[in-house]
């Protein structure tokens, strides 16, 4: 394993200045773009969306700073522990957790309405992350040492299916093995892997929900049920297709206006600001969503010590999940499975962890030259 300590511990002002503004200020861009299409969908009003979000996007940034100051040390230590609690509270979902538009994911505080898939996102990348930077390389590809990092992604894949939640459980599979996959692992394995993925189809069918199975129905064909299952996505693509190339203009979307658009301050509001901003629009949101991922993937790569460098990884390839997904899902090009547009859609936790994702890349940059012990 490589590093490259550093001839003395970092002042926080160095820190301060070794902090990549230009992270900071794509992702201050992308949630002032939630801001305002949360204020358009709202009909040319601060709340209840555009506010509360625009509170939470500066907090969030304050955050990514003030986590990329703390040494990454600490972040190593709390991995594990994070993986915890954060599996814990899923376990407590089913016991004590609040129902919201048919399925049991949030646990409810006093006024906060928290999600404990998105703190397991966080605990799930930390925690592979330590366990690949503790590992020697030769032992990496070992059958022996394959079954932690995927005991690690099955048991909150089980737990969040149970809520149910397919789209969270995807995602935690297609995270963690893309960890596995660049901290080493042989790619024989994945492809074993993704044949006994395609035998197991039929069973997984089988334990699907009822809505589950309908969601890929209404994807193969929306228009066998214009009026119940594929009414989402058919709304979905005519406001796009409205749009046209440069868009109906400011406070004009007639889908979301209308109320025609479903969950246009959530799953949908890539749809909703694609009808009033146009191709031109979508287009330069989703460059803005690759160059930040870029940014993020050339901090990753500066990284010395593997633990850096997963974690820099895992939060680059976890935005790109989320930015896929959702637009995939909102054009038709995947199931409409439930996942937000990060930074841009409405909601306290998804936001709060993609901060904090960015925060803890942002640390592993700033700390990029640290020596980290096992």
């Amino acid at each position: 394993m490589t590093t490259f300590p550093t001839a003395r511990p970092l002042t926080l002002s160095e820190k301060f200045w070794r902090v990549n503004w230009v992270v900071v200020l794509m992702v201050a861009l992308i949630s002032s773009i939630g801001v305002v299409a949360l204020y358009s969908a709202a009909g040319g009003s601060a709340a209840p969306w555009a506010d509360k979000h625009a509170l939470r996007a500066a907090l969030g940034i304050g955050l990514i700073v003030l986590l990329a100051l703390v040494p990454l040390r600490v972040w190593l230590a709390l991995a594990y522990p994070t993986y915890a609690v954060a599996l814990a509270l899923l376990i407590l979902v089913p016991l004590v957790g609040t129902a919201q538009m048919g399925a049991r994911r949030w646990i409810t505080l006093g006024p906060l309405s928290l999600q404990p898939s998105e703190i397991m996102k966080i605990g799930l990348l930390l925690s592979l992350a330590r366990y690949y930077h503790t590992l020697a390389a030769d032992r990496v590809s070992d059958v022996r040492h394959l079954l932690p990092p995927l005991a690690m992604i099955a048991l909150p894949m089980l737990f969040v299916l149970r809520q149910p939640d397919l789209g969270t459980a995807v995602l935690f599979a297609v995270l963690g093995v893309a960890i596995m996959f660049l901290a080493g692992v042989k790619p024989v394995y994945f492809a074993g892997a993704a044949f006994a993925v395609s035998a197991a189809a039929p069973l997984v069918w089988l334990r699907l929900h009822d809505y589950q199975k309908k969601r890929i129905f209404t994807f193969l064909d929306p228009n066998a049920d214009p009026l119940g299952a594929g009414y989402h996505i058919i709304q979905a693509k005519i406001a796009l297709g409205s749009g046209g190339f440069s868009g109906k203009g400011f406070l004009a979307g007639t889908q979301s206006k209308l109320d025609f658009l479903p969950e246009k301050q959530t799953d949908f509001i890539f749809t909703s600001f694609a009808e009033e901003t146009g191709f031109i629009g979508a287009a330069l949101l989703l460059a803005a969503y690759a160059f930040l991922i870029f940014l993020l993937l050339s901090m990753a790569l500066r990284a010395g010590t593997m633990f850096a460098r997963l974690v820099g990884a895992g939060v680059a390839l976890m935005l790109g999940l989320y930015v896929v997904i959702n637009v995939g899902m909102t054009t038709g090009l995947v199931p409409v499975v439930g996942v937000p547009l990060p930074l841009v859609s409405y909601g306290g936790t998804a936001m709060t962890s993609m901060m904090v994702a960015i925060g803890l890349a942002m640390c592993a940059f700033v700390h990029r030259n640290d020596t980290l012990r096992n």
